[in-house]
């Protein structure tokens, strides 16, 4: 209860915190000198919105993927600190300082990867970069975030987005977890429609927190369904995965000798990947492993995975959870071994260049429990910020929900 208590008192000191929204909305502007614009094609498994249009797709779960094209501008790089995101404070935003959608177009299967093919074809890696956030993601914060992250990588490869239904609400993780699942046959089709693509030379995979079970999920599946992962599938990095570290065996399991081209970042000191573990069970989650623990060192290097052991980088993240797009040389790093043709789990050194990589923080469970876990962490996440004032009303009913059950339980 005094957990509890703690979490109402953060809820009250950030209920004035808001920020602009609407701004999928696309605005003519000219962009300053030094301006910079990241185009990428998104597949989602969220619902369409028209209230309010400039929304374009809701937490909520759709009846089928949908598809869009997305122009992002980017402020000069004097203007901006190298891996944040410029959120507008004001609509129309002003180029020279915030990001600001340029384009937002939607598509339909066939348009889309058309374009992919398109824009494949001008590339000279021809790799494709696929994205899947983490837990508490709306739809706009998943396509900044991604496009930041293009930008400050300096990749050339072709960016596509998979955005699956989160509400983006602190207590909303239950039902994030649930739509993480619920999205993993249609991230499967969308793999398997870019490896299909001829102009496509390689694909690679960068997944953040619990988009680490949806994009296992999908691999499982597909390896099952092909006796394998295609060849054109390089580099799968699992940045920060919330997920169980024996259920990530049963996976790799069914996914077989592709398991090798898996890149997996650790931290001893991500605090949200900590609280995650004591609400599920106190059983490890694959991103808070010790590396150097011979009860993982083993199975790491059974399966041949590169482990890049984050325990020591600085970052700017009190919870050590989301330091990966915000740090330039880690960012920079990941970019220059995609754009150079050289998976991560080639060469040595991996560890010396790379930093943490993830994108938000991880929550826990929307119940009283739940709730007292994450409360120290609520002030650090963004997304919180926007939805205390709902959240604050199902904390209260989950209290006194189980209040009243303790006390039937203990009749």
């Amino acid at each position: 209860m005094r957990a509890a208590a703690a979490f109402l008192m953060i809820a009250a000191s950030l209920a004035g915190c808001g920020r602009v929204e609407g701004v999928m909305a696309p605005v003519a502007l000219e962009a300053p000198p030094g301006a910079s614009r990241v185009d990428m094609i998104v597949a989602t498994t969220r619902s369409e919105t028209d209230v309010p249009p400039s929304e374009m797709f809701s937490g909520e779960r759709g009846g089928a993927l949908a598809f869009a094209d997305i122009g992002v501008s980017i402020p000069p790089d004097a203007n901006r600190q190298i891996g944040d995101v410029q959120w507008p404070q004001s609509l129309p935003p002003d180029p020279a300082r915030e990001f600001a959608t340029l384009r937002a177009e939607r598509l339909d299967r066939s348009s889309a990867m058309a374009r992919l093919d398109a824009r494949a074809k001008r590339v000279k890696s021809r790799e494709v970069l696929v994205f899947v956030h983490g837990y508490n993601t709306r739809f706009a914060d998943a396509v900044y975030r991604f496009a930041q992250i293009i930008h400050d990588s300096g990749t050339d490869a072709i960016p596509v987005l998979f955005t699956w239904p989160s509400r983006g609400r602190t207590l909303a993780y239950g039902y994030d977890h649930e739509s993480a699942s619920f999205s993993r046959d249609a991230l499967e089709r969308l793999l398997a429609d870019i490896v299909a693509d001829p102009s496509v030379g390689e694909l690679s995979i960068l997944a953040h927190s619990m988009g680490n079970w949806v994009t296992l999920e999908a691999l499982r599946q597909m390896a099952i369904r092909n006796h394998g992962l295609p060849a054109k599938i390089a580099d799968v990095m699992l940045a920060a995965p919330d997920v169980d570290f024996d259920v990530f065996q049963t996976q790799l399991r069914e996914i077989g000798p592709a398991a090798s081209r898996f890149v997996v970042f650790v931290s001893r000191n991500d605090q949200a990947l900590a609280a995650s573990r004591r609400v599920w069970g106190d059983k490890p989650r694959l991103g808070g492993v010790d590396p150097a623990d011979p009860v993982y060192a083993q199975d790491f290097a059974r399966d041949r995975i590169v482990v890049v052991d984050l325990s020591n980088v600085s970052s700017d993240d009190p919870l050590g959870h989301s330091t990966f797009a915000a740090a330039p040389a880690v960012v920079r790093a990941i970019g220059s071994r995609l754009s150079g043709g050289q998976t991560l789990s080639e060469g040595a050194g991996v560890g010396e260049r790379l930093g943490a990589v993830t994108a938000g923080a991880i929550g826990v469970v929307g119940s009283a429990a739940g709730a007292a876990v994450q409360a120290p962490f609520a002030p650090f996440d963004s997304h919180a910020r926007d939805h205390f004032g709902d959240d604050l009303d199902a904390i209260g009913d989950s209290l006194s929900y189980g209040a009243r059950a303790g006390a039937s339980l203990a009749r």
